[in-house]
């Protein structure tokens, strides 16, 4: 079965970029139900519900009709999810310091790292409605690109490396209807260590 992961660090780690509560309310609550969704519909499916939830969504027609969009909207809250988590750190620890391919493959393709941040902000912010903004590698190279809901770039044949959550949820608490203030103040706990290693494993 699907079990909801620890969080990283500590539910305060992301003060004052982001708050305490609302990872309290993001975790615990939202996450959770992803969780519980997924596992109550695969009750009966013990091929489909040991299998790791990215397997899941890159071939959805494994799924039966009857249930399969509604998987898809619940395996994606899982998984969208578990890598937001992972993508994050302490503001003390967030410092784009990487050498290697990826701030390569960044500056290469983006222009700069300041560009890069400007056009994942863009996508972030002109997304209509929840969903998330990502940065997915696709036949190796780094595309920014939305999705709706709980939709996953997995289900489009793209690795997600980068991923911010954009659903209302995610920063009301603090934020209110301030998404563009969310956005900038997000950067601060991105864990571009972590990023660049998942790059690194895909390369």
């Amino acid at each position: 079965m699907f079990i909801l992961p620890d969080l990283p660090y500590s539910y305060s780690a992301l003060e004052p970029f982001i708050d305490e509560e609302t990872m309290h309310f993001h975790h615990d609550k939202h996450h959770a139900t992803y969780i519980k969704n997924l596992n109550d519909l695969l009750i009966g499916h013990d091929d489909l519900i040991n299998m790791d939830v990215n397997e899941l969504l890159k071939d959805l027609t494994r799924i039966p009709e009857e249930i399969r969009q509604k998987v898809k909207n619940n395996a994606g809250g899982v998984a969208n999810h578990s890598l937001f988590w992972q993508i994050m750190c302490s503001p003390t620890s967030s410092v784009f310091q990487t050498t290697g391919k990826f701030q390569e493959k960044i500056i290469s393709t983006f222009g700069s790292f300041d560009s890069f941040k400007e056009k994942f902000g863009v996508s972030a912010l002109g997304h209509l409605g929840s969903g998330w903004a990502w940065l997915v590698v696709e036949d190796s190279e780094l595309k920014i690109v939305d999705t709706s809901n709980q939709d996953s770039p997995v289900t489009n044949h793209q690795t997600p490396i980068l991923c911010l959550d954009v659903w209302e949820h995610a920063y009301y608490l603090k934020y209110k209807n301030m998404r563009a203030d969310y956005i900038s103040a997000w950067y601060s706990v991105v864990n571009w260590k972590e990023v660049e290693k998942l790059y690194d494993e895909i390369r």
